[in-house]
């Protein structure tokens, strides 16, 4: 089968060859039609993210969506010719998603696609939708409160921002001008030019009291202070790139949560049924074949994401 891999930890993407996988007891082998890029993908491969013992060559990705081809033994959930999505990473097994089949145990992170979409946007939803999911839910998001999303016109923010305002909270989002019909169209209240500068600055001068919470998807440690100082005493602050210091927040009052994103088949299942039923959307900013996506990969990290970037298989 054809595959995005690395050789090892720092090597170049490539298109290679590489034996179809074999489904094991209780696993579901899936002939995948899409893969959408999440920066931990590239985490994984520069071998940034500790404790990991892969088995290289090692397929690139995570989150696909596919056709189940065949099962192993014990499956009685999925059937062949059944549509799934969610995340096909085994690195102990060398396996990712960007591939033209994976494997995923039938009571692991996978869950019947959303009827409503195509395989290349459901592919886009599990790992950004998930962690917009576990924001809302951390923070404990109520009807009538304000958070500010940080980074909100990436695919995490725009769930997000979808998420918050099924609650009924009011949603600030920091957007440049040219996507503030975008996020508008979302669910945001209103927008920050985060062009200008000083986010926390505009937020406080329209919200001097401060707002209830922030979700932020993109500011490193050591700047992230700056982004409580816009909460009012007991708001709440999550990251989802782990830069806050839970403790010193806490010393001012404040809760701070570095959110850790679990994909499970409920949190799938309760997702599908949001878009089914219109309430959640998907943008899939781009879509890259799979024999393009070696080169593509050293250019979709960089710069302001309007949406999702999605391998075609």
């Amino acid at each position: 089968m054809r595959a995005i891999a690395i050789s090892a930890f720092g090597a170049r993407p490539e298109l290679v060859e590489l034996p179809e996988p074999v489904p094991g007891p209780g696993e579901l082998l899936v002939r995948l039609r899409a893969a959408a890029y999440n920066p931990v993908d590239t985490k994984i491969a520069s071998g940034a993210m500790t404790g990991l013992s892969p088995r290289f060559p090692l397929i690139m990705g995570q989150d696909a969506a596919g056709v189940v081809e065949a099962v192993g033994a014990e499956v009685t959930a999925y059937g062949p010719g059944d549509e799934v999505y969610g995340r096909f990473s085994d690195p102990a097994r060398g396996l990712g998603g960007y591939a033209e089949y994976g494997v995923v145990a039938q009571d692991g992170p996978v869950a019947r696609m959303p009827k409503g979409l195509l395989p290349e946007q459901a592919a886009a939803v599990p790992t950004a939708s998930a962690t917009a999911y576990a924001l809302v839910e951390t923070a404990e998001l109520a009807e009538g409160q304000t958070v500010l999303i940080v980074g909100a016109t990436g695919g995490v923010g725009q769930a997000a921002a979808q998420l918050a305002a099924l609650r009924r909270a009011y949603v600030i989002a920091t957007a440049a001008p040219d996507a503030e019909d975008l996020m508008s169209d979302l669910g945001a209240n209103e927008t920050v030019d985060h062009t200008k500068g000083d986010v926390p600055g505009q937020v406080l001068a329209a919200w001097p009291d401060g707002i209830d919470a922030v979700f932020d998807l993109a500011t490193p440690a050591g700047a992230v202070d700056a982004m409580a100082g816009v909460l009012r005493p007991g708001g709440v602050i999550c990251s989802v790139v782990h830069a806050l210091d839970p403790d010193a927040l806490a010393a001012r009052g404040l809760r701070g949560v570095n959110v850790i994103n679990r994909v499970t088949p409920e949190v799938l299942t309760g997702l599908a049924e949001l878009i089914d039923g219109g309430e959640l959307r998907v943008r899939v900013e781009s879509l890259v074949p799979l024999e393009r996506a070696p080169a593509a990969l050293r250019d979709i990290a960089a710069g302001h994401a309007r949406g999702k970037t999605v391998i075609t298989i």
